[in-house]
């Protein structure tokens, strides 16, 4: 292993806050790239020295995401990838893109390709639609880059003024202050004709109110996050609207293998906030927990990732 990269999930799973079953004593995160160091017998797909990055769900190959399949998640229900050698079946790894290094290619298994699923798959996107995401984190800015790439105008939140022209050279036409602005999803729709067509939703049950007004009629909102704790929910808007509402976390192995076909495409680079060192492993928990970063945060070893 070269890299790794933290989710807010591996800082629920630390605290035991994680809604999933997560195996006792539990070998610490899902998202990690490296190279082969030697192949086991019959092995036909990879070959030493080849650069690969972890798939979230190691028996999710392709198709929909039946129990069988999402039942066995990295760093939760079975031992993650923070260690220095890693052994994987065959199946559960996919190529590094050309352009990236191993710090850019372990940010992509878990947010990269969830972001990738609300936003292209599952969300088909089209030049001309207005997408809202939300805040900063390596998720949102997955969504905001694909969105872009999509040709698609990006609204973006963020409650520090600070992190507004970041988001901007990513890619946003505009950033609302959320914090300064507690109806910002009003405040979205008024920036569109009508509404904008799909919100990549990352707060939950704390920000669904607020995406169901910036929605337009027969929008769409993908809830692919829990960070903000909140009340229900009036389902009238969600009728009156006729929205569509779907709730999604990662994806198959085919799935990541055509977004980084796009990434190499396009040549993107995943936003990256800090790297630290493999001795500074609680550092990079202790930064994650504060919310300061725009993007991912990683780990690197020896220097090398």
């Amino acid at each position: 292993m070269r890299a790794w990269s933290l989710n807010f999930r591996d800082l629920l799973i630390a605290e035991g806050r994680y809604p999933r079953p997560v195996k006792p004593d539990v070998v610490a995160l899902s998202d990690g790239a490296g190279e082969i160091e030697r192949l086991g017998p019959g092995v036909t797909r990879w070959s030493a020295g080849d650069r690969v990055i972890g798939t979230y769900f190691p028996r999710w190959l392709s198709g929909t995401g039946k129990p069988e399949r999402t039942a066995y998640d990295l760093g939760g229900a079975v031992d993650g990838v923070l260690a220095e050698y890693v052994v994987f079946g065959e199946d559960a790894l996919v190529a590094v893109p050309a352009q990236l290094d191993f710090a850019e290619a372990a940010t992509l298994p878990s947010a990269g390709v969830t972001a990738w699923r609300a936003v292209v798959e599952e969300g088909r996107v089209k030049p001309g639609d207005d997408v809202l995401t939300m805040g900063s984190g390596g998720l949102s800015t997955f969504a905001l880059q694909f969105a872009v790439l999509g040709g698609a105008r990006v609204i973006a939140t963020s409650g520090s003024d600070g992190k507004h022209e970041r988001l901007r050279a990513l890619g946003a036409a505009d950033v609302i202050n959320h914090v300064r602005t507690p109806g910002w999803g009003t405040a979205a729709a008024g920036l569109t004709p009508g509404g904008v067509d799909h919100v990549v939703d990352v707060g939950g049950a704390g920000t669904l109110a607020q995406s169901l007004l910036a929605a337009r009629v027969g929008g769409r909102i993908s809830i692919a996050g829990v960070l903000k704790h909140g009340g229900g929910v009036d389902p009238l808007l969600i009728l009156a609207k006729q929205l569509t509402l779907r709730g999604l976390t990662n994806a198959s192995r085919e799935t990541f293998e055509r977004m980084n076909r796009a990434v190499e495409q396009h040549g993107l680079h995943p936003v990256i906030d800090r790297r630290f060192g493999f001795d500074d492993i609680s550092a990079a928990y202790a930064y994650l927990a504060t919310g300061a970063h725009v993007g991912k945060v990683v780990i690197v070893a020896d220097g090398r990732g």
